[in-house]
């Protein structure tokens, strides 16, 4: 199957209309006309080399909404009309121990991701800017009717990778949560910690997005800029989530946690973090990273974010904008999350 696409030919050029081949529908598979693909910070660090060469041309996308149009003969889980949804891997062994347990993305064999990836079949995958995608039905996820749909793209990504930190270090009533940054990833950590009961503060370098924050679930909002912030708030939380893609003074940050708590790192700069280790023996403080989540617990998510209204604030834009759109995700210039109306690709 031909479908229309946007691609990047090299790190260096710009994205460009292009058409890709979609594999046949086999047995466990699912094709899936997209409605929405959200703009990830991790697509550009993609396409752009900052993690590595890449197969090109590369048709990046990773947070995928759209409708079943077909199913193969061994699907039971999805019908032909349903909402779903596609994150940031479309397959893995499903035989280690990890996979057994549910954390497909920590694959011991390399789950495969939705672009750029090397499928079980050996073809190189390619995501989600594009018409249709076809998925193995057990990495399709179902889209609750609660979520409005555009808004419901970034949770594939953003919304998983901040709900899975959350949950895993007990963010909830009587924790002190907070978040650094305040983009993509950052208001989606703020409105799920808050959903999930916690007192949450937002560190963002400057106050220019503080009404915003408050308005999203945050309790306070301090600026990182100002040393004294590091002063007042000197073992205050009990976790704290940084979401920027940028270097951060990790041992200024570790020295807001309290006794035991935990610092997670979800976003992830091209440029390796340093700390010093006295940081954490202070205060039997860890350090640690998450990424994503299993497939099970992206539909926890899901669900959980139905039943609070949790979606993406998302500005919609065509896909002759792809560019501009990664212009303004590096300057910072989105609130919070672009997100590309498929039918404006062929």
């Amino acid at each position: 199957m031909r479908v229309h696409a946007y691609a990047a030919p090299s790190p260096s050029e710009p994205l460009a209309p292009t058409i890709i081949e979609r594999r046949d529908v086999g047995p466990n598979d699912v094709l899936i006309e997209i409605k929405y693909a959200g703009i990830c910070h991790s697509d550009i660090h993609t396409v752009r080399g900052d993690w590595g060469p890449r197969p090109y041309p590369l048709v990046p996308g990773h947070e995928i909404v759209g409708i079943v149009a077909e199913v193969g003969s061994e699907v039971t889980r999805h019908q032909v009309g349903d909402r779903v949804g596609v994150g940031c891997m479309v397959n893995a062994c499903r035989d280690c121990v990890n996979c057994r347990n549910g954390d497909e993305q920590y694959c011991r064999g390399g789950m495969v991701a939705t672009y750029g990836g090397v499928d079980r079949d050996g073809t190189i995958t390619q995501g989600g800017y594009a018409t249709h995608v076809v998925v193995d039905a057990d990495f399709v996820l179902s889209v609750p009717e609660g979520i409005d749909f555009a808004a419901a793209a970034p949770l594939l990504c953003a919304g998983i990778t901040t709900y899975s930190p959350l949950r895993r270090w007990g963010a909830g009533p009587g924790k002190k949560v907070a978040v650094v940054g305040l983009g993509g990833l950052g208001h989606l950590a703020v409105k799920i910690a808050h959903a999930l009961g916690a007192e949450v503060t937002v560190l963002s370098q400057s106050l220019k997005k503080q009404e915003d924050g408050l308005r999203l679930g945050a309790d306070h909002y301090h600026a990182t800029s100002d040393p004294g912030t590091f002063t007042r708030l000197a073992g205050r939380f009990d976790l704290i989530i940084n979401t920027v893609s940028a270097p951060i003074d990790v041992d200024a940050h570790l020295g807001l946690l309290a006794v035991d708590g935990t610092l997670v790192n979800v976003g992830a700069p091209a440029e390796p973090l340093a700390l010093n280790v006295f940081s954490l023996i202070g205060a039997r403080r860890s350090y640690a990273g998450s990424m994503i989540g299993g497939i099970r617990e992206t539909q926890q998510m899901l669900d959980f974010c139905a039943e609070h209204h949790i979606g993406a604030d998302v500005e919609l834009i065509s896909a002759d904008k792809i560019n501009d759109a990664y212009d303004r995700v590096l300057a910072s210039d989105v609130r919070y999350r672009f997100v590309i109306d498929a039918a404006t690709l062929g």
